[in-house]
């Protein structure tokens, strides 16, 4: 079934806070994050009501993703987006590589989760990132690649964290969107796969910012949608069951299953809680366990003793 469900409500009540200070204080913001070159504050005032009305990350669990887009990656190699499906879930993260602070957030979030995660990159699934700015370069994707396999410690998982960008502009002055947006073939595939997994956004032509919401998609092997983690922190426990159940429990091990079997996923929240029938099921289960274990105890010992009594006659 496919559920349709919007971001929580607790986040989306502080998008217009969220708005105000990337919109209208990104250099503020970006001073205090020790950015010796902020980009400069708007000179004119925006409406927070538009960005609201554009911005959003809907849920549509079930959806298939289109494989068939093509990207750069950091190489700048043309890449096929089903190049990465197939065999492994996919963590899917819709951000912007020049992004002054949401994006860095939320792929500092992911970083953080994957060091208490228990399951690897490439080995176990694949993460893609992807810019939502067309006019972004490979060696910017490339950067920040190198900054996040470097801060994770890991540089050998260059093959499971893979940071793509849109397919090059034309040549000459860029064709601009009618909201002031680079656009093109490029273009064109980033909007398909952002309307795949209901990622929409808000492009601020004067400062060349996009006003979005934060979170990540997981994916099955075959593409197809199957968890929203919402936030700019995503709890390792409820990233590895949603990487287990995109796989169909081809990762994790038997205690990982085990734990599923007590957690429910709630689309309206994007996490998993505590399924009281579930865990009853494994109470009663281990309970049954137990108590075929005493018995069989029991009557060998009754049976020894008996033995021991014949003998002894």
């Amino acid at each position: 079934m496919n559920a349709r469900t919007s971001i929580p409500t607790s986040l989306r009540r502080a998008l217009p806070a969220l708005g105000s200070l990337l919109l209208a204080g990104g250099a503020f913001a970006q001073s205090m994050m020790g950015d010796p070159n902020p980009p400069p504050a708007r000179k004119t005032p925006i409406d927070i009501n538009d960005v609201r009305k554009q911005v959003s990350f809907d849920q549509k669990l079930g959806a298939d993703v289109p494989l068939d887009l093509s990207f750069r990656d950091e190489t700048g190699a043309i890449v096929e987006l089903k190049s990465f499906f197939g065999q492994k879930p996919v963590i899917l993260t819709p951000v912007y590589y020049g992004c002054p602070m949401l994006c860095t957030q939320v792929l500092n979030g992911l970083l953080s989760s994957l060091r208490a995660l228990g399951l690897e990159p490439g080995k176990d699934f694949q993460i893609v990132s992807f810019s939502i700015h067309p006019g972004e370069e490979p060696a910017l994707a490339a950067e920040k690649k190198a900054k996040y396999l470097e801060r994770l410690g890991r540089p050998d998982l260059a093959e499971g964290w893979h940071f793509l960008s849109a397919l090059a502009l034309p040549a000459g002055e860029p064709v601009l969107a009618a909201n002031g947006e680079p656009t093109g073939p490029g273009a064109d595939a980033i909007h398909a796969l952002t309307q795949a997994i209901g990622f929409r956004t808000f492009y601020d032509r004067e400062l060349g910012q996009y006003a979005h919401e934060p979170g990540i998609v997981v994916l099955t092997p075959s593409g197809r949608v199957s968890k929203y983690l919402f936030g700019i922190e995503f709890d390792a426990r409820t990233l590895k069951f949603a990487l287990i159940e995109a796989s169909g429990g081809k990762v994790g091990t038997l205690v990982d299953q085990l734990w599923m079997m007590c957690f429910h996923y709630d689309p309206a929240t994007g996490k998993y809680g505590l399924m009281l029938t579930g865990a009853l099921k494994i109470a009663g289960a281990a309970f049954l366990l137990a108590l075929g274990g005493f018995i069989v105890l029991q009557l060998r010992r009754e049976r020894r003793a008996t033995a021991l009594q014949a003998g002894g006659a």
